[in-house]
């Protein structure tokens, strides 16, 4: 594993992050946004983006819950705080560009396997023929709440507080 690289060899299902911050990494966008606990268990149920409304209300929660995190000087908290607004932009615009939540065609062989991270990581139809962006993909229902989640995860990660933890998370944990 890279000195930055997100730890996936670790035992998720048993490893506490909040006790044990040291063996957490940063890693690049979401990873381990859905492993990390306890705080996939107290963020995951607030991450709503079936619509603006919902979106707006999930944002806000998941945002409270970031700024906690951060007054408790917990920064593996308000970093997964920061990911889970990330996915919800990532995943409320997968559905904006794509109703079915599919990008590419189906096939019958997987086209990523064998092949180096991030290349073999996400859809097994990598490669097919991508499917046709919906007409309205700037301006729909998940388009908004996209934008929602947008706003609320720029505010989260360019906060002068978290860009402090950060610093100092790595400072002491990326020797």
């Amino acid at each position: 594993m890279k000195k930055n690289g997100f730890p996936y060899h670790l035992d998720f299902d048993k490893t506490d992050f909040r006790k044990n911050s040291e063996l957490y990494r940063i890693g690049v966008g979401e990873q381990g946004v859905l492993l990390v606990q306890p705080y996939k268990n107290e963020i995951l149920p607030y991450w709503k983006f079936k619509t603006e409304e919902v979106a707006k209300t999930s944002a806000e929660k998941i945002y409270e819950l970031f700024a906690g995190y951060l007054q408790e000087e917990d920064f593996v908290g308000a970093d997964m705080a920061r990911k889970f607004l990330q996915m919800g932009f990532t995943r409320a615009r997968r559905y904006a560009n794509h109703s079915s939540g599919r990008k590419y065609k189906m096939g019958e062989e997987d086209k990523t396997e064998g092949l180096a991270y991030p290349y073999s990581s996400g859809s097994k139809n990598k490669g097919n023929e991508v499917i046709a962006q919906e007409p309205d993909a700037l301006s729909n229902e998940k388009a908004r709440a996209a934008a929602v989640f947008k706003e609320y995860w720029f505010r989260a990660k360019d906060h002068p507080e978290y860009l402090k933890q950060k610093a100092a998370f790595r400072e002491k944990y990326y020797k």
